[in-house]
């Protein structure tokens, strides 16, 4: 990890931070979580990608913080997005799957998202893009963003539609908006850019959620985006390469808003995806051709290119630039963070799998009371649960029967189970996972039971 030298900062941060941000509006700072959907952990040229050009992130990466261990929550969309909001795992706090339209989960509205917290502290909430936390969208049968704390939302269920140009899906604040011009991600950039100049209280800080539909097929990508590949053959390829860089431009519009507005020395803002890359990304002709970095592994897995996702945060005065840490990281840690930072206690009826990162942003280091654990209900039946503490990760199936050990330093690809090689390892951690499994099982409401994934 690259150190920043501040120590007196690192001690106001830690020490006297909460009381300094709380008491003084004028000293809270603003957040905005932008999260891509089906984003590989090699897709940008920042983690290593050899063809697709981010500009914007790459050079918000040397701004920041850039993780090489940043995790979803889950290998599927909906859940991983229930624990950014709310820093529960999956299926303690309900959204263990993928939601169908129409279906019966949602995210409850006893679950207690970071958007209702600020804006009871007074912030200004938004949320643009992809929601994807019930099935019955834009119905009073389920809670819909503004149930969870946001006074201004234009989002969709799931996908765009009919793909990423042109949207006729988008509703914003419980009205139909029809056909919206642009790439899915522009659109939702222009209008958060458009709330924060035009419908935000200036004198609030504010929240801001920014939820991508790209990479996530259908991909359609605008012909500008796909002029940079126009050397490679596969047209598949071509629509996938460009889809990244036409969010990395979407993402470039709301950060230079930023800076216009005057808040970007005042903003921290988050950068991850919700899962690894849809599909087998070899097949010629597919667009679903997203890179794990040679990560074992791909969406639905909880093998590492499953779950392991871009991961960069920028806080001007308080994250050094071009900073790495390789601390691992997951989603469901954004919650207490911006908790710890914002001086708001944690909920105390609840368990929390999210650690407040704060330190890390300065050198120091993390202690959690919840293991880095997974549960995904479309991975294969040997493969369902995964637990990770330091180092070693063990992967089990789901009767919890059949297990396997990996030495992620040593072995970042999952290449070699040790299970047999460390015995008392391996015994430790099993025992450690059937019992956290169990335990976050019991915690969560029971709808998982009898479901049929799909």
């Amino acid at each position: 990890m690259t150190r920043p030298s501040s120590l007196c900062l690192l001690l106001m941060l830690l020490g006297s931070a909460d009381l300094a941000l709380a008491d003084d509006a004028q000293k809270r700072p603003n957040f905005v979580i932008f999260l891509t959907d089906d984003q590989g952990w090699g897709d940008l040229a920042c983690y290593g990608h050899p063809r697709i050009q981010s500009p914007n992130l790459d050079r918000f990466a040397d701004e920041g913080m850039r993780f090489t261990q940043c995790y979803a929550a889950c290998a599927v969309c909906s859940p991983s997005r229930s624990a950014i909001l709310t820093g529960r795992t999956p299926y303690r706090n309900g959204v263990w799957r993928w939601i169908p339209d129409g279906s019966d989960y949602h995210l409850r509205q006893s679950e207690i998202s970071i958007a209702r917290l600020l804006r009871e502290r007074g912030y200004a909430t938004c949320h643009v893009g992809k929601w994807h936390l019930n099935g019955k969208f834009n119905s009073p049968d389920q809670p819909q963003p503004d149930d969870h704390g946001y006074e201004w939302w234009l989002a969709t269920q799931n996908n765009a539609r009919p793909n990423h140009i042109n949207p006729t899906n988008y509703v914003r604040n419980r009205e139909a908006t029809g056909k919206l011009k642009g790439p899915s991600a522009v659109v939702a950039v222009e209008e958060a850019i458009r709330w924060l100049k035009e419908e935000k209280n200036e004198d609030k800080p504010f929240f801001l959620t920014v939820w991508t539909h790209e990479p996530h097929q259908p991909i359609e990508s605008a012909e500008r985006f796909m002029q940079p590949y126009q050397d490679i053959e596969d047209a598949g390829l071509r629509q996938h390469h460009g889809n990244i860089t036409q969010l990395d431009h979407a993402f470039g519009l709301l950060m230079r808003a930023l800076d216009e507005l005057g808040d970007s020395d005042d903003t921290l803002v988050i950068f991850t995806s919700d899962n690894g890359p849809e599909g087998s990304g070899t097949r010629t002709g597919s667009r679903t051709r997203g890179s794990t970095g040679g990560l074992r592994g791909r969406k639905r897995h909880t093998h590492e290119g499953g779950i392991r996702v871009p991961g960069i945060i920028r806080w001007p005065g308080h994250i050094a630039p071009e900073s790495v840490c390789d601390t691992p990281i997951i989603g469901s840690d954004f919650f207490p963070t911006i908790c710890q930072i914002v001086g708001i206690p944690l909920p105390s009826d609840r368990v929390i799998d999210g650690t407040s990162i704060l330190p890390l942003f300065l050198g120091g280091t993390i202690k959690r009371e919840q293991p880095l654990y997974w549960r995904n209900h479309l991975a294969p039946e040997q493969y369902k649960v995964g637990l990770r503490e330091g180092d070693w990760k063990i992967v089990g199936s789901d009767n919890l029967k059949t297990f396997e050990l990996y030495n992620l330093k040593e072995d970042p690809r999952e290449t070699t189970d040790l299970a047999t090689k460390y015995p008392e390892r391996f015994a430790a951690m099993r025992a450690q996972l059937i019992a956290h499994d169990r335990s976050v099982l019991a915690d969560g409401p029971d709808w998982w039971k009898n479901d049929k994934p799909r």
